[in-house]
C-alpha cells in the first residue's frame, strides 16, 4: 500500500510543515522531494538555495571501516560538527568517545574531500571499497543525482555533503538539509530523508517511507531579510466598510455579500477599532472607497460613501453604493 501524506506540525520553536510518502521504498520518491522543495522555492522567488544531501548506509559504511560500527551514533554526531568547530575538535571529540586513533587516521580522506558532486562519489568509493553498505548508499545517492540531472532543477542545487548526519538514529537511506542562500543570515531551512523502520516504533513493521520538511518561520525570515514579499495589491479590495459595532457591522455585512454578488471587492474591518486606524488601514492598502454606518445610516437606511483620493463624501442607498462601486 502506498499514499501520500502532507502534514503540518509545530515545534516549541519552529513551524514546520512536513510532506511524507509512506508505503514505497522506491528512490523515485527522494528524487520527487527533490524536485519538491525546488518547485516551493523557485515559487516563493527564493533563488540559490542549496539542498545537501548524504546518506546513512554510507556514514555506516564509514564507521565500519575505521572500526567505530558499533558506535556509529557518536562517529557520526562528531562529524556533523566539522563546519562548526573544525577538523582537530572533531577527531578530540571522536578519541574522547573511544573511537581508536588508528580508525581516526583512516578519516584523513573523508576530512578532505571536496569539489563536485561527481569527484565526492569517486572518493567514496575509493574510502568504501571493502564496505558494501557503503556501496549501496553511494548507488542510491548517484541514482537521485542523475535522475535529477536529466529532470534539471529551477532555482536550487543539489549538493553532496558527507557529514551531513540529522536524525541518524531513524534515517536508513537519504538525508537531506536545506541550506539557506548565503546572502542571507540564516541557516537550515528544511530537512528530511528516508526511514524504512521509524513506523515500527506505532505497531507498523516492514513499511517504507520517506518525508521532508519546511521551517516555515525561518523561510519567512530569510524571505523578509531578502524583500522577497511582495507589495501589497492596490486593487485587491474596492470598498472597505469602516466597524462601528455589532449592529452596524451586521448592516454592512448584509450589503457587502450583495456587492460581491454584483463583482465588487467588499470588505468589513474585523474589529471595532477607532476610526483613525481603520482609516489607516484602508489608506495602507490603497482601497478607493471606504463606507461608514453609524446611527443616522442605520435609522435612514443609507451608507455614507467616501472616495478616498478626492476626500468627496456622500449619502446612498444600497442601490446608488452598488452602481457608484461598479
Amino acid at each position: 500500500m502506498e499514499g501520500f501524506c502532507i502534514s503540518a506540525s509545530l515545534n516549541i520553536s519552529v513551524n514546520t510543515c512536513d510532506a511524507d510518502v509512506v508505503g514505497s521504498n522506491s528512490l523515485w520518491q527522494d528524487v520527487e522531494f527533490v524536485q519538491l522543495y525546488d518547485d516551493v522555492f523557485d515559487s516563493l522567488g527564493l533563488e540559490n538555495v542549496t539542498i545537501k544531501i548524504n546518506n546513512r548506509k554510507i556514514l555506516s559504511g564509514i564507521a565500519d571501516v575505521i572500526g567505530a560500527k558499533d558506535k556509529l551514533i557518536d562517529f557520526t554526531v562528531a562529524l556533523d560538527k566539522l563546519d562548526k568547530i573544525g577538523e582537530e575538535k572533531v577527531k578530540q571529540e571522536m578519541l574522547s568517545k573511544g573511537i581508536p586513533q588508528k580508525g581516526i587516521e583512516k578519516l584523513q580522506p573523508l576530512f578532505n574531500i571536496s569539489g563536485s558532486f561527481e569527484t565526492q562519489i569517486d572518493s567514496l568509493k575509493s574510502i568504501l571499497s571493502t564496505s558494501e553498505e557503503g556501496l549501496k548508499g553511494i548507488e542510491e545517492l548517484e541514482f537521485i543525482k542523475k535522475s535529477i540531472s536529466r529532470l534539471l532543477l529551477k532555482t536550487t542545487t543539489l549538493e553532496l555533503d558527507v557529514t551531513l548526519a540529522r536524525g541518524l538514529n531513524y534515517y536508513t537511506g537519504a538525508i537531506f538539509e536545506v541550506s539557506a542562500p548565503k546572502n542571507a543570515n540564516m541557516g537550515y531551512i528544511g530537512g528530511g530523508g528516508r526511514y524504512d523502520d521509524l513506523t515500527g516504533v506505532f505497531g507498523l513493521k516492514n513499511v517504507s517511507g520517506v518525508g521532508i520538511s519546511f521551517g516555515l518561520d525561518r523561510i519567512y525570515l530569510v524571505m523578509e531579510e531578502l524583500n522577497l514579499f511582495p507589495e501589497t495589491e492596490s486593487n485587491n479590495v474596492d470598498v472597505l466598510f469602516v466597524n462601528f459595532g455589532k449592529d452596524e457591522a451586521l448592516y454592512c455585512l448584509k450589503a457587502i455579500k450583495l456587492l460581491r454578488n454584483n463583482g465588487i471587492n467588499a470588505e468589513l474591518y474585523p474589529d471595532t477599532s477607532k476610526m483613525k486606524k481603520q482609516m489607516n488601514y484602508a489608506n495602507k492598502r490603497n482601497i478607493p472607497f471606504v463606507v461608514l454606518v453609524g446611527d443616522e445610516e442605520l435609522k435612514s437606511n443609507l451608507f455614507a460613501l467616501k472616495n478616498m483620493n478626492s476626500g468627496e463624501q456622500l449619502k446612498v442607498s444600497l442601490e446608488e453604493l452598488i452602481s457608484r462601486l461598479k
